[in-house]
């Protein structure tokens, strides 16, 4: 049997929403990857981590059945892990993502350029019948702002 400690985990996958050259917000299928083994603290079980941030906020949200949001961007860089039910975000490129919990997407569709028909940034939604609740991780800075996709490799 192998050791669960000595193979690092396999890069886990999220999507990545963007703002282009152009000032269009996309989206890209990416992963993370490079995670280190380490202890968080004396007598505890070897992890798996990867810091992301070494300022920032953390905070839950809960999206009620029904909930939307019309085009907009967000105002700064996130990681939004979907904890319970599900969640939609859709591009202005019309790329459509719907993400499930145990699913996580990062937010970074800063400084978009409005279109003629009123689109900028993104819509996002709750999707099915039950609340939507994520877990939200951003920094303090401007460190994650206008990264392309792969950034997190």
């Amino acid at each position: 049997m192998t050791d669960p400690f000595s193979l690092a985990p396999e890069p886990e996958s999220y999507w990545h929403l963007y703002t282009d050259a152009e000032g269009i917000s996309r989206q890209e299928r990416c992963t993370i990857s490079a995670f280190t083994l380490g202890q968080l603290g004396p007598g505890d079980s070897p992890q798996f981590s990867r810091d992301l941030m070494k300022e920032g906020n953390a905070f839950v949200t809960y999206l009620p059945v029904g909930w939307t949001a019309d085009w907009h961007e967000n105002h700064v860089p996130k990681w939004i892990y979907v904890l319970k039910g599900a969640w939609s975000v859709e591009s202005m490129d019309g790329t459509k993502a719907v993400m499930k919990a145990g699913e996580y997407s990062y937010g970074g569709d800063q400084d978009c350029l409005a279109m003629a028909d009123g689109r900028r940034g993104h819509l996002s939604a709750q999707v099915g019948d039950e609340p939507c609740v994520q877990l939200i991780i951003q920094r303090n800075d401007q460190d994650w702002r206008n990264l392309p996709p792969g950034s997190f490799k």
